[in-house]
């Protein structure tokens, strides 16, 4: 067991100001969330044992608002204070925050006649009123809580930008990144994200002792090394992964497949596939390899008539 505290976050705010984007980019990044849960049996969460395989400290989120039942401001707050002071089954305290969404009246009035949806406050009557009604319930809460987020003039990517920033946690949300070779003459992997094409690449097939091996038999590496293109072409599309693939993190993507293949997929991608691989270690990421194709019989029929050099 961590003797560190555990982070609590509790999200509320206007009806319409982000809560739901918040709530899944803090899943996307590793928090374990619950919504509209009423705070009152938040001390039973907090009791039971943690999922199979999560941390004794990952963070939790709990999104609230107007319409969570047993809804009373004041008891939220002397029930958050409660919490604050008591030690868990542990002995360790817990860091609870609340996070509030605000949103000026005439943006919210905006998104609700966009989505052609009713305030939930406000069924019958005008979207204002019920805005008007809920800033009033919330007052108690935006003026306890200890971060504010107006997202009057933020898109929902740019606050899910700004909840990545503030809120991802070193191990938690992590992209992760899968390295497949494959054949172009079984198809193309449908989950790629990027694919590089190997094709170019001088064909081990064609030499009668390389034909049976694969791209990890040091003979056939050495072979696919050799081709005068090899060095500068693998060598860029490693820089152009180390480019990206930080970015791709920084946009919040889960999972990105880096597809390489080669007519058959059993030498040229298998060989550059394991390169790049080590590259991507060497250089702090974790990427898993998968070789799709290395274990299928070659056929000439699939490789084409060999390269004239």
């Amino acid at each position: 067991m961590s003797d560190q505290p555990q982070e609590i976050l509790l999200v509320t705010g206007l009806s319409g100001a982000g809560k739901s984007t918040v709530l899944k980019t803090l899943e996307d990044l590793g928090w374990e969330t619950v919504d509209n849960m009423p705070i009152q049996l938040l001390d039973r969460l907090l009791d039971a044992p943690m999922p199979e395989g999560a941390p004794d400290t990952q963070p939790l989120a709990v999104g609230f608002g107007a319409r969570t039942r047993d809804f009373v401001p004041e008891r939220i707050v002397a029930r958050i204070e409660a919490l604050r002071a008591a030690k868990d089954r542990d002995g360790a305290g817990r860091e609870i925050g609340l996070l509030f969404l605000d949103c000026a009246g005439v943006e919210l009035e905006r998104r609700y006649d966009e989505t052609r949806r009713r305030h939930p406050l406000a069924l019958d009557r005008p979207a204002g009123d019920g805005i008007a009604r809920e800033r009033e319930l919330l007052a108690p809460l935006r003026r306890w809580a200890n971060r504010l987020i107006d997202t009057t003039d933020l898109s929902s990517h740019q606050l899910a930008g700004q909840i990545r920033d503030t809120f991802g946690r070193e191990g938690l949300g992590d992209t992760t990144l899968q390295l497949l070779s494959f054949g172009f003459s079984r198809g193309l992997p449908r989950q790629a994200d990027l694919v590089f094409d190997m094709r170019f690449l001088r064909n081990p097939h064609w030499v009668p002792e390389l034909r049976p091996r694969t791209g990890l038999d040091p003979d056939v590496a050495a072979y696919v090394a050799a081709d005068p293109a090899y060095e500068e072409a693998v060598g860029r599309i490693e820089e152009l992964l180390g480019l990206l693939l930080p970015r791709y993190h920084a946009e919040g993507k889960a999972y990105v497949t880096v597809a390489i293949g080669c007519t058959g997929g059993k030498h040229r991608s298998v060989h550059v596939t394991e390169r790049v691989a080590g590259w991507l270690r060497e250089h702090g990421f974790s990427p898993t390899v998968v070789h799709r194709d290395m274990a299928t019989a070659p056929q000439d029929s699939l490789e084409g008539p060999p390269a004239r050099r």
